[in-house]
């Protein structure tokens, strides 16, 4: 199915929040740091397998600051979308097989103009062939299944943005707080991601995704009641204003990509996130409730419950 969350209408149980409270206003959700170990961030309750994922958004600005928007699975393949505070300019693009940080070419720095000052949609679109990253309708990346050398990601992912500070040199390793074009000055803060809307749509149909044995291939995967990709039709529903992707600069090795470095973390990317949960998701957030479903605006309803939103 396919979900539409406007944030500007508050907030939704599909998505949990950890690490620090956003808040709601017209604007939409705004995940703030203001101090140390602040780190607000909201989580998808469910999984997709294989999907398109279109968040409009404002990034936050500072040194140090970075806004992030993850797809992540529970044996850590990862999608990201970073956007670091200190340049209003460009976002990093990103991705990770299995938790293999061994190697520091995966990630880009494409164009992303004015990203602190309006209201623009990325889009993470993910199939068994590939994976596209877009801003503002233009295509800046294609990785193809066979480019990622055996790392690419497939499997259920949650989806997850928020904001942190990867310049906190009290808290994150010299390479992090170089990443993150640090160090985090919190005297000029509060420094705060906005974030309108977030439309999800899965690829694969079904009520839960399990995993079919070790291999870590999306043709391992089993959909109870469905199929994985089985709701291919979905894909090609974005609107592209331009399809060639402007030149890219790659990430320079001598970097830990996305924060790496910073120890057993939820993610690749450096996200202070520890997972906490014992129910199969991450931070114990990965299911969502037994005869219980979820309305295309994001609500969580009991099954045969009005579809109505409050």
């Amino acid at each position: 199915m396919t979900i539409n969350v406007d944030f500007r209408r508050g907030s939704v149980d599909s998505f949990i929040a950890s690490g620090g409270a956003p808040s709601y206003s017209s604007d939409g959700v705004t995940f703030s740091v203001s101090r140390p170990g602040e780190a607000p961030q909201l989580s998808s309750l469910f999984y997709i397998m294989f999907g398109r994922v279109e968040v409009t958004m404002k990034a936050a600005p500072g040194a140090g600051i970075v806004s992030s928007l993850v797809l992540l699975s529970d044996t850590l393949d990862e999608i990201d979308f970073e956007w670091l505070g200190a340049d209003d300019s460009e976002v990093q693009t990103n991705y990770f097989s299995k938790g293999q940080t061994t190697t520091y070419n995966r990630g880009q720095f494409n164009p992303a103009p004015n990203n602190q000052g309006e209201f623009i949609t990325y889009i993470i679109d993910w199939t068994p062939q590939r994976i596209q990253w877009y801003v503002g309708g233009t295509l800046v990346r294609t990785l193809g299944y066979d480019e990622a050398e055996g790392q690419f990601p497939q499997t259920p992912m949650q989806v997850k943005f928020g904001a942190w500070s990867g310049g906190d040199s009290a808290t994150n390793p010299p390479g992090t707080v170089e990443w993150a074009r640090g160090p985090t000055d919190y005297s000029r803060g509060p420094f705060s991601m906005v974030v309108r809307s977030a439309v999800v749509t899965d690829y694969s149909t079904g009520k839960s995704y399990t995993y079919g044995d070790n291999s870590g291939t999306w043709q391992s995967i089993r959909s109870e009641g469905g199929k994985v990709y089985g709701n291919s039709g979905g894909a090609g529903g974005i609107t592209v204003t331009a399809s060639a992707a402007p030149v890219a600069t790659d990430v320079s090795p001598t970097v830990p990509v996305g924060g790496i470095g910073q120890g057993d973390t939820a993610t690749q990317t450096g996200w202070p996130w520890e997972p906490t949960g014992t129910d199969g998701g991450r931070g114990g957030q990965g299911a969502i409730p037994e005869g219980w479903r979820i309305t295309p605006d994001g609500k969580l309803r009991p099954v045969g419950g009005s579809t109505v939103s409050e």
